[in-house]
């Protein structure tokens, strides 16, 4: 299965449910006590891609996975000599049986260690990991910068082994990619990088990297076009995790398999509110939880949320993406409008019942 960009729904809230349809920081990357470096953005010199594909290729695997209804496939990022592997939730999901192949063409038997269709990341391991596996090298996403050239590696329909280049198109676009449950209890938010290097099915899980082969995403999602019947291929609008993210999840999935998200405890619309000036489009707070970070901060029924730090919000799903994203205790500036002037609240974000 792949997921698509879905039209932003009307109420959400900003943890992990529905509530009705209408100067770079260095981190380690799981597997590694190397700290993860900023994102490359070269200067005027051409990237070298035969180069960087020859040198990420090996931290790159296809997956083929059984389950009860047939077979998929999809394509995962080497974490560490040990066999762990970063791929998509939706790539591993209901799988019985997992097949991994490496980069040379050998093909090993995997398990899950967990899973998380929040944010639609899961970790494998090999059950027997070859020697000389080649970890992959993970950038700070919160570098990365609009116009950077990228590269997506993958199995896209089954050709394994397959590089695409493009560049980033925008980054933190709020994503809403639908599952297969009909309530949309499966539907993940996400804050994520958008590319127009060719993503396809079958390229799920795999890395997006940079011009110094450093990955900044996790290839996730592709938009359809409206209307549309069948299977969607790539028309330039591919979705990636942010390397930030995902890496705080893996991190997570590898401790015991479940990951927690950072929450905020408001419902939110998508709402518009004014200061006199001007119109600005954002997270309107239709309720608040008792006891949460909302609550603490001094969140407002009726406030309308328009930024988290320096991150533009538009909308309700931009929000719950944006929370999503972001580390459980870390504390933010939240950019408001309420009583018709732009106000700033802090807040730290906690988890569900804490």
């Amino acid at each position: 299965m792949m997921l698509s960009s879905g039209a932003t729904l009307g109420w959400v809230i900003a943890y992990d449910q529905l509530v009705d349809p209408e100067t770079s920081t260095a981190q380690e990357a799981p597997g590694s006590s190397a700290p993860a470096q900023p994102a490359s953005v070269p200067g005027d010199e051409a990237v070298d891609w035969a180069t960087i594909a020859e040198q990420v290729s090996p931290s790159a695997v296809a997956i083929q996975v059984a389950t009860g209804g047939g077979t998929s496939q999809g394509t995962g990022v080497v974490l560490d000599e040990q066999g762990t592997i970063l791929t998509n939730d939706h790539v591993v999901d209901g799988g019985q049986e997992l097949q991994v192949t490496t980069s040379d063409g050998l093909s090993y038997a995997a398990s899950i260690v967990g899973s998380d269709a929040t944010t639609d990341l899961a970790v494998i391991r090999l059950d027997s990991a070859p020697e000389g596996l080649q970890p992959a090298t993970f950038a700070d996403s919160t570098t990365v910068e609009v116009g950077q050239p990228v590269m997506a590696l993958g199995t896209p329909l089954g050709l394994e082994n397959t590089v695409t280049t493009g560049i980033v198109s925008a980054i933190d676009r709020p994503v809403t990619a639908s599952g297969e449950e009909a309530d949309g209890s499966d539907t993940t938010y996400s804050s994520a990088i958008q590319t127009d290097a060719a993503i396809n099915p079958g390229n799920s899980g795999g890395p997006l990297v940079d011009a110094a082969g450093q990955v900044v995403g996790i290839n996730t999602a592709i938009a359809g076009i409206p209307g549309g019947s069948g299977q969607a291929g790539s028309i330039g609008l591919g979705f990636a995790i942010p390397s930030s993210t995902a890496i705080m999840i893996a991190e997570q999935l590898q401790e015991d398999g479940t990951a927690e998200h950072a929450f905020l405890g408001v419902t939110t619309t998508d709402g518009a509110a004014s200061d006199g000036a001007a119109t600005y489009r954002g997270a309107e707070v239709v309720g608040i939880e008792p006891d949460s970070p909302a609550t603490d901060s001094g969140l407002r029924d009726g406030d309308l949320i328009i930024g988290v730090d320096d991150i533009p919000v538009g909308g309700a799903a931009a929000l719950t993406g944006v929370v999503r994203g972001l580390e459980i205790d870390s504390e933010h500036s939240l950019e408001v409008v309420r009583d018709g002037a732009v106000q700033t609240v802090q807040v730290t974000l906690g988890t569900r019942g804490s």
